[in-house]
């Protein structure tokens, strides 16, 4: 395995994402979550360095002045999200390869700025048909959620030849052979 190496994942909400990550990490242990930053509270049980860097909104805004981010937005006015690249280098450090669960602009960016050494994989549902059967059969959002989130999967699939590889995920014992094979290849 190659020290250093990234594999940036992203995919509309409903691909599978998730269960195909949870599953390239069950069977190999080279990998360690990379951890954005935010500058909004900790939710709940959340906690600081684990399941995010929580930032003030000036903090957050002093590491984009310094240029410690390899991709932030501001989702709402002083909500920040950001990757730092501290935290590719923990992970580097630590002889892991740093694994990536970013929106498409996120990921792209990522991909940008390591180049080769990075991995990028688009989770592709079949169709919006099946991605709103998905979406409702979790019975997780409204009708409303469900739209804004149809809408948003078709803009991000404009974005899908963009990255290195896309897996569609329309068989799931397939996506999860392709994954491996595709990984495995990539860390020879």
């Amino acid at each position: 395995m190659s020290k250093g190496n990234l594999i940036i994942f992203s995919a509309p909400s409903g691909s599978g994402k998730s269960t195909l990550i949870n599953y390239l990490m069950s069977i190999m242990d080279c990998f360690e979550f990379s951890i954005s930053a935010t500058s909004r509270a900790p939710r709940g049980t959340e906690v600081n360095g684990k399941e995010y860097y929580f930032l003030t909104p000036e903090e957050f805004k002093s590491k984009i002045a310094n240029n410690e981010f390899l991709e932030w937005e501001e989702v709402y006015t002083n909500k920040f999200y950001g990757t730092l690249k501290s935290e590719v280098n923990r992970i580097n450090a630590a002889g892991k390869v740093a694994l990536f669960d970013v929106d498409v602009v996120g990921g792209l960016n990522i991909k940008k700025f390591y180049g080769e050494r990075a991995l990028s994989v688009f989770i592709q549902p079949p169709s919006i048909a099946e991605l709103r059967k998905r979406l409702e059969s979790r019975a997780t959002d409204s009708p409303e959620v469900i739209e804004s989130r149809i809408a948003k999967a078709e803009k991000e699939l404009t974005y899908a030849p963009q990255f290195d590889k896309i897996i569609v995920n329309d068989d799931l014992e397939k996506a999860k052979n392709d994954l491996k094979n595709l990984i495995s290849d990539f860390l020879k």
